[in-house]
């Protein structure tokens, strides 16, 4: 199994990005997804996370408003469309995998920098 993000880079506070997760040797429709941040020094922080079939999705506090959420399982993806962006929302951004008993997957995280 694997996860793999894109779509990570430098913006100007104010820009947007999007970020996707595709994931690999799993039967991606099983499984509820999520987006985790951590910025150095920092504790992982959930962003945002979606149902299997994507009718339930809840988000940070801290980004509510600002990104969505969403997945396209016939293409095994995992979307964060982030708008808006600050400084503070700088991290290295991860996907996750889970369903009630399965292992849980993560991927290896793309880096998002927001800075003028």
């Amino acid at each position: 199994v694997q996860l793999v993000e894109s779509g990570g880079g430098l913006v100007q506070p104010g820009g947007s990005l999007t970020l996707s997760c595709t994931a690999f040797g799993l039967t991606f429709s099983d499984y509820g997804m999520s987006w985790y941040r951590q910025a150095p020094g920092e504790r992982p922080e959930l962003v945002a996370g979606i149902s299997r079939l994507g009718g339930t999705t809840n988000y940070a506090d801290s980004v509510k408003d600002r990104f969505t959420i969403s997945r396209d399982n016939a293409k095994a993806t995992v979307y964060l469309q982030m708008n808006n962006l600050r400084p503070e929302d700088t991290a290295l951004y991860s996907c996750k995998a889970a369903q009630v008993g399965r292992p849980v997957y993560y991927g290896r995280g793309t880096q998002v920098t927001v800075s003028s």
